[in-house]
C-alpha cells in the first residue's frame, strides 16, 4: 500500500466518498485530491470544498461539465432512443463515463499515481468508472475501497464517520442513496430494498406527485434540428439550459417517475427509483418528429439497436469501439430529424398533440382516405398475393401431409 503517493478521488461529499477520503489517508498514507464534476446537481456542490478539506483532502477540483454532459453524452444517447429494460432512461449510467474521463484528466494534471471511486463491489458504477479509467489510461492504479475495507453497511459507514467527526447527510430515517444530475435523480438502497413497498413520497425532489399536479394540461412545443432539441416554445436554449427548463416544467406536472427492478451487469437484480422529467419529454417528442422524418426501414433498424446500445451505456462501455461504431450509424440516421413536436403534460403523462417537419415523409396525397390521383389501389392486390405466397405454400404442404 505504501507505493501509492497521491490519489484522485471521484468525490460527491456524500456518505461513501466522505468516509473514503479519511480511509485512503489512514490505509495508504497518501495524499487525496478530490474531484467533483458539476453535472447539474445544484446545491449539492455548496460547501463541498470546505467539507473535503475538513475530511483530510489536500484540495478539491470542481469542473463545470453541464453543457458537455448534455451536448456530448445525453443528446447522443437520446438520438439512439436508448431505454434500458423498457423503462430506465440511463441518467446515472450516462454520467459515469464523463466523470471518469475528467477524473483521469485531473489525476494526470495533479500528478496522481492512482484513482479511486465510491462505487460498491455489488453495483454497476464500479464497472462504468473502471472501464473508462482503463480505456483512457491503461496503466492507472485503481483503488476501490468497497472491495477492500470491512465497512460493509451504511451503519458501519456512519459509525466510521462519527469516529472521525465527518459530517454526512445520510441518516437512519432516510438511509437511501441518491445520485443527481441534469438528466435525472436516482434513488436506491435502504427502505427501497423491499420491492413490494412504495417509495416514500418525501423522497422525490424533481417532481410533484402526479395526483397533486395541476388539473390543467401544460402544452409545449419542442423544436429539433438534425436529431437534437434546440428550442422550447420557440425559444432557443443551450443544451443544458433546455434540459433544465424542461425539468422544471415537467416536474411541476409530475412527469418522469419510474420504479424499476432492473438487472445489474454483475448479475443480481436491484430496485431503482428514478425521476427523469425533462428527459421523458424529450424522448417522447423526438419520437414524434422521427415518425415524420425517418424512413420506415431506417427507423426499424435504429430501433432494433436500442437494447444493444442501452446495454452498452448501462454496462459502462461508452468508450468502446462497438459503442462508437453504433453511434456513427445512429448519428447518420438522425440527420433528417428536423421538425417540431407539440406535447401535453398532464398529471405524470406526456401526450403528443401534433408534429410537423419541413421535409416530412408524410404525404397527404398518398395517405388520404379520400379520392386521389397518385395511388392505384388495384396495385395492392398483386402486392398482397406475392407476400401471401409463402403462407399459401406452407398451408398446401401441411394439407398434403395429413
Amino acid at each position: 500500500m505504501a507505493d501509492v503517493k497521491k490519489v484522485a478521488l471521484a468525490y460527491s461529499g456524500g456518505l461513501d466518498t466522505s468516509v473514503i477520503v479519511r480511509w485512503l489517508i489512514e490505509s495508504y498514507g497518501c495524499e487525496v485530491v478530490c474531484f467533483a464534476a458539476d453535472l447539474g446537481q445544484g446545491e449539492e456542490l455548496s460547501g463541498l470544498n470546505k467539507k473535503a478539506l475538513a475530511t483530510g483532502a489536500s484540495k478539491l477540483v470542481v469542473r463545470d461539465l453541464r453543457e458537455t454532459f448534455v451536448k456530448d453524452y445525453v443528446f447522443p444517447m437520446l438520438r439512439a432512443a436508448a431505454v434500458y429494460e423498457g423503462s430506465y432512461l440511463l441518467g446515472t449510467s450516462i454520467a459515469r463515463p464523463l466523470i471518469a474521463r475528467e477524473q483521469i484528466n485531473v489525476a494526470q494534471a495533479e500528478g496522481c499515481d492512482a484513482v479511486s471511486h465510491g462505487a460498491t463491489g455489488k453495483g454497476n458504477d464500479q464497472v462504468r468508472f473502471e472501464l473508462t479509467y482503463y480505456a483512457l489510461a491503461p496503466g492507472i492504479r485503481v483503488i476501490a475501497p468497497w472491495r477492500e475495507w470491512n465497512l460493509n453497511s451504511r451503519e458501519s459507514l456512519m459509525a466510521y464517520a462519527r469516529k472521525w467527526n465527518i459530517p454526512v447527510s445520510a441518516t437512519k430515517k432516510k438511509p437511501w442513496s441518491m445520485d443527481r444530475n441534469l438528466l435525472h435523480i436516482s434513488y436506491e438502497g435502504g427502505v427501497l430494498e423491499d420491492p413490494w413497498k412504495p417509495p416514500p413520497e418525501e423522497m422525490f425532489l424533481l417532481s410533484v406527485n402526479p395526483k397533486k399536479a395541476p388539473n390543467k394540461e401544460t402544452v409545449l412545443t419542442i423544436d429539433y434540428e438534425r436529431g437534437d432539441p434546440v428550442a422550447v416554445n420557440g425559444k432557443r436554449l443551450s443544451p443544458a439550459a433546455l434540459l433544465a427548463k424542461l425539468n422544471e416544467i415537467a416536474g411541476k406536472n409530475g412527469v418522469g417517475r419510474v420504479d424499476l427492478v432492473e438487472n445489474r451487469y454483475v448479475g443480481m437484480k436491484s430496485r431503482g427509483v428514478y425521476e427523469t422529467p425533462g428527459g421523458t419529454v424529450l424522448h417522447t417528442a423526438r419520437r414524434a418528429v422521427e415518425s415524420l422524418t425517418l424512413d420506415r426501414e431506417l427507423l426499424k433498424l435504429r430501433d432494433t439497436l436500442i437494447p444493444q446500445y442501452a446495454s452498452l451505456v448501462y454496462n459502462g462501455y461508452w468508450f468502446s469501439p462497438e459503442r462508437e461504431a453504433l453511434q456513427k450509424l445512429i448519428d447518420d440516421i438522425a440527420r433528417p430529424v428536423t421538425g417540431s413536436a407539440r406535447v401535453a403534460l398532464y398529471k405524470g403523462g406526456v401526450t403528443v398533440l401534433g408534429r410537423k417537419a419541413p421535409k416530412s415523409l408524410f404525404d397527404p396525397r398518398f395517405a388520404t382516405f379520400e379520392a386521389d390521383t397518385v395511388y392505384r389501389q388495384a396495385d395492392a392486390e398483386g402486392f398482397i398475393k406475392l407476400n401471401a405466397l409463402r403462407l399459401r405454400i406452407r398451408s398446401m404442404a401441411s394439407r398434403k401431409r395429413r
